[in-house]
């Protein structure tokens, strides 16, 4: 029976992660801060020497930390120098969800494996870098890049926290020009997805990219979704990013959260051809019932 260890267990992709393997017959260790359970253990993932022993036995390890965007600078290549340590000492390949942040600020309307990264932007440039070091560790490595998340609970993502709070009330409110398309991944599709590639890990390069395609939706779209789902038409209103420009003269999370914007307003979309060729039976979630799951379970919260 394989064997995998979720790094950052608590968070929003580790949850899904270790839930997905777990369906797939896999044994999971759920690894991090704050977890109670036979199948955790306390560690700190940037600490190389711990989490070598920790790792130990492990076949795969899913690298799912994710730092709040203002610690990004100082943990995450703290985090990638131990995780690339633990992997070659214990053989075993690491997964990790990537982001479209490598593409920078002109990021073209259809995003590939080859599209090239360029980092114009400080959380691109990071995410570039943390990459390239498993490449360039020879660290058998899979990324599966996917857009913005949509969740089955509330964990701090940009449907639930900022779109769809108020969806019970029937209130939307959207962070831009509402016929632009914009990439979202349901999380528990994609990490069913990073379970297929860690099954069949042996048969890639040492450093593989895979895209997640998940949705491509217009604000319209979206909305027009949400409607259908509560039965109810939307009163929408614009994201004052002005707002939360002000909030960035003294908040450096805020700050980075408008470093963003132009997801909004740039329209992309994510070919996930090679995953369809690499996964032929992958069969993703009708996007009304993805949503339907965070909007009928979870905003009665919120009334």
């Amino acid at each position: 029976m394989a064997s995998v260890i979720i790094l950052g267990a608590k968070g929003r992709f580790g949850r899904a992660a270790a839930q997905a393997f777990a369906e797939a017959g896999w044994t999971v260790t759920r690894a991090g801060r704050g977890l109670s359970g036979a199948d955790c253990v306390e560690v700190d993932a940037t600490d190389a020497q711990a989490l070598q022993e920790v790792c130990v036995g492990q076949d795969v390890i899913v690298n799912a930390v994710n730092p709040p965007y203002d610690q990004w600078m100082r943990t995450i290549p703290k985090l990638t120098g131990a995780v690339i340590a633990a992997a070659r000492a214990v053989g075993a390949t690491v997964m990790i969800p990537g982001n479209i942040y490598n593409y920078g600020r002109l990021l073209p309307p259809m995003l590939r494996e080859d599209t090239p990264w360029i980092a114009n932007t400080r959380k691109g440039g990071i995410r570039i870098r943390m990459e390239q070091t498993y490449r360039d560790s020879r660290v058998r490595t899979i990324v599966l890049r996917g857009g913005d998340f949509i969740d089955t609970q509330q964990s701090g993502n940009w449907f639930e926290s900022y779109i769809a709070p108020k969806a019970a009330q029937g209130k939307l409110t959207y962070p831009g020009p509402r016929d632009c398309v914009h990439a979202w991944a349901y999380l528990p599709d994609m990490a069913r997805a990073m379970v297929g590639l860690a099954e069949k890990r042996d048969q890639f390069s040492p450093f593989e990219e895979f895209s997640f395609e998940g949705y491509a939706l217009t604000g319209d779209a979206l909305i027009a979704h949400v409607e259908r789902i509560m039965g109810k038409p939307m009163r929408v209103s614009r994201l004052p990013w002005i707002g939360v420009w002000v909030m960035g003269l003294w908040s450096p999370l805020m700050r980075e959260v408008f470093e963003m914007r132009y997801l909004w307003r740039r329209p992309h979309a994510i070919d996930g051809s090679k995953l369809h060729a690499a996964l032929p039976e992958f069969q993703a979630t009708p996007v009304e019932k993805a949503l339907a799951v965070y909007l009928t379970e979870s905003t009665d919260s919120y009334v």
